[in-house]
Parts: C-alpha cells; structure tokens; sequence
C-alpha cells in the first residue's frame, strides 16, 4: 500500500514550518501543502527549497486570512478577510467565479515560487464542497495535478491522489499505532492528513489547533514506517 503521510497549514506561521520540517526530517512525513496567504509563506519556500526530498503541494484558502486577487468582493468581509468559516456547509454558496478568480491566484503564485506542484488539498477540506465540485475538476485538469480525495470527487478518481483520505491523527486520534490501523484499510493508497508545528504566539492567535501539533511532531518523528507501507 502506497502511504501519504502529508502535513496541512505549511506557511501558516514560522513555527508550523518548522515543526512540519521536523516531522520530515527526523520522521515520516512525506508532503506537505503551502499556504499561499499564510504568514510565514515565503519562509516555507525558502525551507521547502533546501529540503528536495519534500514534496510540496498546494492547500487552497477560502476560510482563513486574506485572499491574493484583489477584486473578489463576494468572498470577503468588510475587514478584507475571507468571509467563510470552518462552517461553510452550512453557508450560501460562495460565487463560484471569484473562487476561481482566487484560486487561480494562488496556484499561479505558488507556480512562480519554483517549487514543482505535487497535488491539492485545502483548508478545511473546503475544495470537498459540493457547489466548487466542477471548479476543482476543472482546475485539477489544467494545471494537471492531483486533487486530496474528498467524497464529492470520488466519481473522479482520475484527478484523486490517493484511493482514500485517513483523518483520523488529530486530538485525541494522535496515537502510536497509526500504521497497525492504516494496515486494516483497504485499497492501494492512502494520505494521512496531519498538522504537526511547533506552538508560536501567531498560531495561538490565528488557530485553536495548537498544542497537540507538538505531540503530532513527537510521535511522527518516532514511530517507523513498516516494511508494507510502500513510501513514493
């Protein structure tokens, strides 16, 4: 089984960089996907750059921070910042043009950072939202990359990255034993999403996600990837 131990919100801010750094350094981490508008962009290219063997994709942004295209008034709110939320499910569904107006946006700016694209994911899983279904389709396509898998593109698995998401290292799921429970999923391959960094004054004021991404540093660096486990 083929094994993508990738770590979201890379650029967040310095310390989460570095922690994802770490976590591949001294661990098992094999991506990681970049925050365009994060505040710490730049220095996770820089790291990126210096670490080859990491391979870098793209975490698309609608529910953090401030977008790139300067003309995506739908998408905002008065304070300039992405008017969605985690809980975007629940919300009117976005202006799809503008979506595609940002998102270009971000990917054309990763594409200028040098760094080969790998795949795409998002924040808050949000290309999974079934009204941005054709949009992430379509751009999957263009820039022909893969896409993180979310239910909505499951009829798609041409632009899927792997047979299968694992959500399940986060809080109270950060455990040892993740290869013995990924050896009872079925299928070819898999991601394990993850979010190890290294707790800063930015992410205490920019996310509720804190230290638990240490202890996701200490047990990533830790456990060993089992001989089954095909890592590419």
């Amino acid at each position: 089984m083929r094994i993508e131990i990738n770590a979201d919100d890379f650029g967040l801010t310095k310390g989460v960089t570095d922690g994802i750094i770490q976590a591949h350094q001294d661990g098992c981490v094999t991506s990681t996907t970049l925050m365009m508008n994060g505040l710490a962009t730049d220095y996770a290219v820089e790291k990126a750059l210096e670490n080859p063997d990491l391979k870098v994709g793209i975490h698309l942004v609608l529910t953090w921070g401030k977008p790139l295209h300067s003309s995506v008034p739908n998408l905002v709110k008065s304070d300039g910042t992405f008017r969605f939320t985690s809980g975007y499910r629940d919300m009117e569904a976005p202006n799809i043009s503008e979506v595609e107006l940002e998102w270009r946006a971000q990917l054309d700016a990763y594409l200028t950072t040098g760094l080969p694209l790998d795949h795409i994911d998002s924040h808050h899983h949000v290309h999974g939202w079934p009204p941005l279904k054709n949009l992430v389709i379509q751009l999957a396509k263009e820039y022909d990359v893969p896409v993180r898998y979310v239910d909505s593109i499951a009829d798609h698995p041409e632009i899927c990255w792997t047979d299968t998401l694992w959500t399940g290292f986060y809080k109270e799921g950060i455990t040892d034993d993740l290869f013995d429970v990924l050896h009872e999923e079925n299928g070819t391959s898999i991601e394990v999403m993850t979010h190890p960094g290294q707790v800063d004054d930015d992410l205490r004021k920019v996310s509720s996600y804190t230290d638990d991404r240490e202890k996701e540093i200490e047990i990533l660096s830790r456990i060993k990837v089992p001989d089954w486990a095909e890592k590419k």
